[in-house]
């Protein structure tokens, strides 16, 4: 069901559901219901409350008989957990790491950016302006885990897998075998760059590799189309292929911002690769090889990643 808003939810398995966004850039995040007997599942929220709502009304439909239960935040971006406040009733659930990561970036830091003057509210207005983040009451998780928690969602098992540190702390992936379906939070990127906050490349690289292992025919991803084993692959290819060449970079002591400029040449050039959005995002992914191989590696604070970014994809 698509709407003029530019979202669409869909039916991806019996009684497990995708909320789609937009085209999945920046901010656009996805969300998920898995229903069971007369009580439900929701896999993350939206990145305001507005957005959020709107998607909680479009899901009522199955949730008038199978209220929402619980909410897993598959990690601690605002674009995932912001809208918690709206299902405080739930018991909302987190790995330890993303729990605590929550506390980092709340979401009166993004508000006072999209309001600061000048250059750096410009930048900021560039990629998150059309969200509201004032008047959100941050919303921490009830019950943490670490390493892997199943779940009874009314007589359906649903696994809960934590896979970072990867694109943060605490990513965790939501698997429904007796569906066949994965909701991978912002482990998948579909159309979109992958963007790597905490690494290191090579557990996320790992996490592909466990969900191609699984028994899975349908994937729903943080951002963008829902897919299915192929879309693993491609993140995957994309993740392997920026850590091998930032690290031979890395080893032969270039910059890691000329690394990155190279770089995001060679993914211009790249029949693979070339299509993906936000393919900015490269800066961010160099400097996370980086620190992964030298940990006396200084990252710049996160105002320069994004005017990185934005500098590489105005070229």
């Amino acid at each position: 069901m698509d709407r003029v808003d530019g979202t669409s939810l869909h039916e991806v398995a019996d009684g497990c559901l995708a909320y789609l966004q937009r085209d999945g850039g920046w901010g656009w995040s996805n969300a998920g219901l898995v229903v069971g007997d007369g009580t439900s599942l929701l896999v993350d929220t939206l990145f305001d409350l507005r957005l959020t709502a709107a998607m909680l009304e479009s899901l009522a439909e199955h949730t008038r008989s199978a209220p929402i239960a619980s909410v897993v935040n598959t990690h601690a971006n605002g674009d995932h957990c912001y809208g918690n406040q709206l299902v405080a009733d739930a018991e909302i659930i987190a790995s330890t790491a993303a729990a605590r990561e929550m506390t980092e970036v709340p979401p009166s830091m993004l508000a006072a950016l999209n309001a600061a003057p000048g250059e750096v509210g410009d930048l900021f207005r560039h990629f998150f302006g059309e969200f509201e983040f004032e008047g959100i009451e941050p919303t921490p998780p009830d019950r943490t885990f670490d390493g892997r928690l199943d779940l009874d969602v009314g007589g359906r098992r649903v696994e809960l897998i934590e896979v970072g540190p990867a694109h943060t702390e605490g990513d965790v992936i939501a698997h429904v075998p007796d569906a066949g379906v994965v909701y991978t939070g912002d482990i998948l990127f579909i159309g979109g760059t992958p963007i790597v906050w905490a690494g290191p490349l090579s557990n996320w690289i790992a996490a592909c590799d466990l969900m191609l292992g699984m028994d899975v025919d349908t994937v729903v991803p943080g951002h963008g189309p829902v897919t299915d084993k192929s879309g693993v692959s491609a993140v995957r290819d994309y993740l392997a292929f920026v850590d091998a060449e930032a690290t031979e970079r890395q080893r032969a002591g270039v910059d890691a911002f000329d690394a990155a400029r190279d770089i995001a040449r060679l993914i211009g050039e790249s029949a693979d690769f070339s299509r993906l959005g936000e393919f900015g995002r490269i800066a961010v992914n160099v400097e996370t090889v980086y620190r992964s191989l030298d940990p006396d590696h200084r990252t710049p604070d996160v105002v320069e990643q994004f005017r990185r970014m934005a500098r590489l994809e105005q070229v």
